[in-house]
């Protein structure tokens, strides 16, 4: 083990990793730089119960304060990295330098920004961070005019939660359907369905193309010439990861910050973990870039198990979920537009699951209220059945059984 270890980023990844060093038993010092103001935190829930303001903010944290204080885990929160040199040091945006013989980045993603006028006006927000969400919740009160721009499972989540706040929704995508890159087309109809017997206007194959108002936004203007009223505007159209300092530093990127399956980078001695990782997976036989929060706990316990001399190779089926009314979609592994669909059960009920086939082996299964076709799920995609399709289809056989 290496004589310090500084971690750059403080969200989930960065700050698993802190956790899973001292856990190994890594006595040596330890140093967590984030430019948020916030100890490392959890961010799924940011567009779902913390925006309706059913969870405190000390419950996103991964661990509380003292935590990192007791562990002398040192916390730079607030401030920023302007250099990194591999096996050396960390430099400060404000000069100062840090010793760090291991260096791990967990410098994740910011969000995607559109480059049109008006998104400077105030009520034009984006959501990625704890103070993203807290400079506009206060504002989702009954009968404003909330225009989501991005038909995503961010812009879905947020647009159920103000929904129930009274918010006269009105939500923009510019593709033909919603969730359209990542969910197959029955998903994209039922999400559809559902939002819109709860009130919200969904518009797709329409393109924002600027923001009017005089100091504050007033309405979204789009390509066709539409003009939608907007007292507040959510901008959720993905996001970028953040490989600046590592490009600069001279290590590899492909969509992101390349690593093997010990989340060792290009460099001797750097790490890199979570969001803004391409890192392989056996199990599914391809490198990917993942935006979840399973995948950023699992790349720091397996950074902090690199760096503790231990070869343990990260790879899991991927896993995340969305809540959305009474609605928790659970989906496991990963579909291509071009996989075969099979439905099990009636999407009209609210009780079903999407399951993907390529080349005869199920790679995917997305499960709407069903948590035990999502749990069996796990465990056949990982073992690559190939099962019959119309076994498959009756939602009386539990995957398992097949």
């Amino acid at each position: 083990m290496t004589d310090s270890v500084v971690i750059v980023g403080a969200g989930e990844a960065g700050g698993q990793t802190a956790i899973s060093l001292r856990q190994g038993g890594y006595s040596g010092p330890v140093t967590v730089i984030g430019d948020e103001p916030h100890i490392p935190y959890e961010r799924p829930a940011l567009s779902k119960q913390f925006l309706a303001g059913e969870l405190d903010m000390e419950r996103l944290y991964l661990r509380a304060r003292a935590f990192y204080d007791e562990r002398d885990i040192a916390l730079k929160l607030g401030e920023r990295v302007n250099a990194i040199a591999p096996g050396q040091n960390i430099t400060m945006a404000e000069g100062d330098v840090i010793p760090a013989q291991s260096i791990v980045m967990a410098t994740g993603g910011r969000a995607r920004t559109l480059p049109i006028n008006g998104t400077e006006l105030g009520g034009v927000h984006y959501l990625r961070t704890i103070d993203d969400v807290l400079a506009f919740r206060d504002a989702l009160k009954p009968n404003i005019k909330l225009a989501i721009v991005g038909g995503g499972y961010i812009g879905l989540e947020v647009a159920a939660v103000a929904t129930k706040l009274g918010c006269a929704v009105t939500v923009l995508e510019m593709t033909n359907r919603v969730l359209n890159r990542v969910a197959a087309p029955v998903i994209s109809e039922f999400y559809t369905h559902v939002h819109r017997e709860a009130g919200v206007d969904i518009r797709t194959d329409i393109t924002v193309s600027g923001f009017e108002g005089d100091t504050t936004v007033k309405q979204v203007v789009c390509t066709n010439g539409t003009k939608i009223d907007a007292d507040v505007v959510i901008i959720g159209i993905g996001i970028i990861p953040n490989v600046e300092l590592a490009e600069a530093a001279g290590l590899a990127i492909d969509n992101g910050i390349t690593v093997d399956a010990m989340t060792q980078t290009s460099a001797e001695n750097v790490y890199a973990v979570g969001d803004c990782t391409n890192h392989p997976n056996e199990l599914l036989g391809r490198r990917l870039r993942l935006e979840s929060v399973q995948n950023a706990l699992s790349q720091g316990k397996a950074a902090a198990s690199a760096m503790l001399g231990k070869t343990e190779p990260y790879a899991e089926i991927p896993w995340f979920w969305s809540d959305q009314y009474d609605i928790k979609l659970q989906m496991v592994g990963i579909n291509d537009p071009d996989d075969q669909i099979i439905v099990r059960g009636d999407p009209q009920t609210r009780s079903f699951s999407v399951c993907y086939i390529r080349d005869g082996v199920l790679v995917a299964v997305n499960a709407m209220n069903r948590p035990k076709d999502f749990l069996h799920a796990k465990k056949a995609i990982a073992a690559k059945i190939a099962p019959d399709s119309r076994r498959l289809a009756d939602a009386e056989i539990a995957i398992k059984d097949l």
